[in-house]
């Protein structure tokens, strides 16, 4: 009987042990288990690498906490996330199991067969009084209530990648090199490979007339940012690269593609011009929405405005709300990251330096389309507005897809306060 038990406790048969666990700083504790000192020690190892600590654990808490809709006020900056304060005791109870020779989904893996499922999780800030961490089932609907958890981080760069269907990559600037191979491959999974491009091809196409032929090359814009403060839905990356401090997110969206290796067609199902370097962009958009829109004008101060009648009165509230979240209006931070995002993005080509200067002019005011069917649809405006004009004295109002940089934006031009 000795011989057997001892068998269990070091994980060579199946064994389970009812277990407390707490982590307090750093510190983590088990009470319960197998008797071994060996056994706990391998045990207390595993959880001590599978419970996060330090900047993961405040970043999961807080946005566990916005899950489980105790955020009472919006989360629209990074101060407000900060803000939240986070518990430092938390207390597991549940199932040790050690020896096992498959690991469930559904339990904290530990290394080596053992595994804990968790029965209850809470939290204390000051070990008397505990609060339970569960996620409930509308937990991301909690999440996205909250404007930060729509914003994406820092914007880094853009790259613009033409992928040959013979394999090559062609890329507009010349990424550092430790990216060039990753951001490479990701084009490659992006669009596919063999049989997988033309279905590619047809994905993003979606109809049209070009539906039986097989381009030649696709183009993709990637956009390469900083990982999000609170991760969602709406903000999630199709991919991150590298670790840490390090770590980039990266946005890819479908721009062009060619059947002859010259002539470069939109994809979004717009017929007509090629997309070439005299087409105006704003045509262009056009051409690929091709749905009726209502024009918008946000400002800085959180007023939105559309010409009287255009949009129904009992969606007028809501579309306001809608707006001012996706846009900022109304907050200076929200609003001069998301205006100065917008610029930079836009004339990233005209003037790539724009994301590097500390001073640009403060905007005053945004013009955008917004289709007419997202009038009653409760997903994310952003999903769909497209912006226009800018105004950076509140009358003049600029081209965003003109051929030339606004002047406001041009390195000699100065004299407005800064975003």
């Amino acid at each position: 009987m000795g011989e057997a038990k001892r068998r269990k406790e070091l994980g060579l048969m199946p064994t389970t042990f009812p277990v407390e666990v707490r982590a307090t700083n750093g510190e983590v504790t088990l009470t319960g288990g197998p008797d071994d000192p060996a056994v706990r020690e391998r045990v207390l190892e595993g959880l001590r690498s599978a419970l996060p600590g330090g900047a993961t654990w405040e970043q999961g808490y807080r946005q566990l906490h916005l899950m489980m809709g105790r955020g009472a006020e919006p989360v629209a900056t990074p101060e407000d996330l900060a803000a939240i304060p986070v518990p430092a005791q938390r207390r597991l109870t549940g199932d040790l199991v050690l020896g096992a020779r498959s690991t469930p989904h559904d339990v904290l893996p530990l290394g080596e067969g053992a595994s804990l499922r968790v029965r209850t999780s809470e939290t204390s800030h000051d070990g008397d009084t505990w609060e339970p961490l569960a996620l409930p089932e509308d937990g991301m609907e909690h999440l996205l209530r909250h404007p930060l958890a729509r914003e994406r981080g820092p914007l880094l760069g853009t790259l613009t990648a033409e992928h040959w269907r013979e394999g090559r990559i062609d890329l507009d600037a010349e990424p550092p090199e430790a990216l060039l191979e990753p951001l490479e491959d990701l084009v490659r999974e992006w669009n596919g490979e063999g049989e997988e491009w033309r279905e590619r091809h047809l994905e993003l196409l979606d109809g049209g007339t070009d539906a039986d032929a097989v381009p030649q090359a696709i183009r993709t814009r990637l956009e390469l940012r900083g990982l999000p403060l609170l991760p969602s839905s709406a903000n999630e990356p199709h991919a991150v690269i590298g670790e840490g401090e390090d770590a980039l997110a990266v946005y890819l969206s479908p721009l062009a593609y060619t059947l002859d290796g010259e002539d470069w067609l939109p994809y979004g199902g717009a017929e007509g011009e090629a997309l070439d370097s005299s087409s105006g962009f704003g045509d262009l958009l056009t051409q690929m929405l091709d749905v009726q829109t209502v024009p918008v004008t946000v400002w800085a101060d959180g007023r939105v405005e559309w010409p009287e009648g255009d949009v129904p009165q009992e969606q007028a509230d809501r579309v306001r709300g809608d707006l001012r979240s996706a846009t900022g209006a109304g907050d200076p931070a929200a609003w001069a990251e998301w205006t100065r995002t917008l610029l930079a993005e836009t004339f990233a080509d005209e003037a790539p330096d724009l994301t590097e200067r500390g001073n640009l002019p403060a905007v005053q005011g945004v013009r955008l389309d917004l289709p007419t069917d997202s009038l009653t649809d409760p997903d994310d405006p952003a999903q769909y507005f497209i912006e226009s004009e800018v105004t950076f004295d509140g009358q003049t109002w600029r081209d965003l897809y003109a051929e030339e940089l606004p002047e406001e934006l041009r390195e000699e031009g100065e004299g407005s306060a800064a975003n």
